[in-house]
Formats: C-alpha cells, structure tokens, sequence
C-alpha cells in the first residue's frame, strides 16, 4: 500500500515508517499538522492516511471528514491515544475505516492496513467492544453541536490564534470567523478564551 502518514511528533513518524517499510507499504508523504495531511493526500492520492487524532491546525477526525471530498479514493486509520468510545463513534461517522491505539503493538497497524485495504473496518480490541455495545443497546453518542467549520475555529483559537489568523488559515473572511466564534460560544455557554481551551482539551482537540 501507499500509505501517507499524519502526526505532530516526528520521532514517532519515523518508527512508523520503518515499521511500514518492513511491512513491504511505501510510505509516499509525512505531514506534521491536519492542513498539510490533507495538502499532501489531495496531491498524492495515498491509498491509506494514517492519522493522529489530535494534530495542530486540524484534528485527525476532522481531516478524515475532508477526505472523504478531497481524496475518495484513500482510505483513513486512526493511530491515537484516545480509547473513548465517543471519538471512535466520531471517527467512524467522519469515514475513518479503521481505528488503531498507540498502546498496542505495531502489528495491529499492520494488520489494520491489511484489513481496510480490502474493504473491512479495523478496529483494535481496546476500542471493538465498547462500539459493539453501543450497536447492541441502539446507543451512540450526544449530537456535536458544532459544525465542521465551527470545530475548526475552535481548535485554531484553543491553539493561541487569533480570530484574524484563524481566519486567513481556514481562508474565510474575518466577519465570518467573528461570526463562528460567536455561534461557539452561544452554542457552549462559554463566556471566555479559557473556556474555550478547556472544551477543546476535554474534546480531544488539542493536547497540552
């Protein structure tokens, strides 16, 4: 497979690669933040992305969502930390086709690449049975209430970035970022930058 890899730390893309390499994948691009994931996917047209979960200006479920637009033809996993049902459930819904803990062994990557590459989903044993108990009781998660391009803004000014910047990186004008983090806020019932960072942590998107 031609496989493009997305995550913040650079150390841990290259024991990816190796460990993909040995594989027998070719890995074809190497992003650093969700903007460039999806730069390099629209360009490369990689079979799998791989992708973190909680990457710099736009998050992995997110990137996944515009994938889904930008580059039909790749298939997404999500390589992360996060074991909560509720951001599998969000993942999956983006179009995620498999979902990887970092605190299992490289094999289960391998193994997911292998798996979604001819057409299943791949879920690690840590994450398969609180989705399957979620199917079993006809459960799911809350509805998000923010749109695509709202939890967007959000994680760009939970970042430090102001609305003007946010604004030129999500190439809006800047009445319509004003007007996003307004809807954010009122949505929320958050009053405050704090606030904000706050809700973007607990919602995975972004790390401190």
């Amino acid at each position: 497979m031609r496989v493009l890899l997305a995550d913040d730390h650079t150390l841990f893309r290259d024991g990816l690669r190796l460990i993909l390499e040995r594989a027998g994948h070719e890995v074809v691009g190497e992003a650093a933040d969700g903007h460039e994931a999806c730069r390099l996917a629209r360009t490369l047209n990689p079979d799998i992305a791989v992708l973190d979960l909680s990457m710099p200006l736009l998050n992995g479920i997110d990137v996944a969502r515009e994938l889904r637009r930008l580059a039909p033809e790749t298939k997404t996993i999500m390589l992360t930390m996060y074991a909560d049902r509720i951001y599998v459930l969000r993942a999956l819904k983006a179009g995620a086709k498999g979902y990887v803990l970092k605190t299992q062994i490289s094999e289960d990557l391998v193994r997911a690449i292998r798996e979604v590459s001819l057409g299943e989903v791949s879920l690690s044993a840590g994450v398969a049975a609180s989705v399957v108990e979620v199917y079993l009781n006809n459960g799911g998660t809350a509805p998000d209430p923010l749109t695509p391009r709202e939890r967007q803004v959000l994680q760009l000014v939970a970042e430090g970035n102001s609305t003007k910047k946010a604004a030129k990186l999500l190439s809006i004008s800047l009445k319509t970022a004003e007007s996003h983090r307004y809807r954010i806020m009122k949505k929320l019932n958050i009053h405050d930058v704090v606030g904000l960072v706050r809700h973007a942590v607990q919602s995975g998107l972004v790390r401190i």
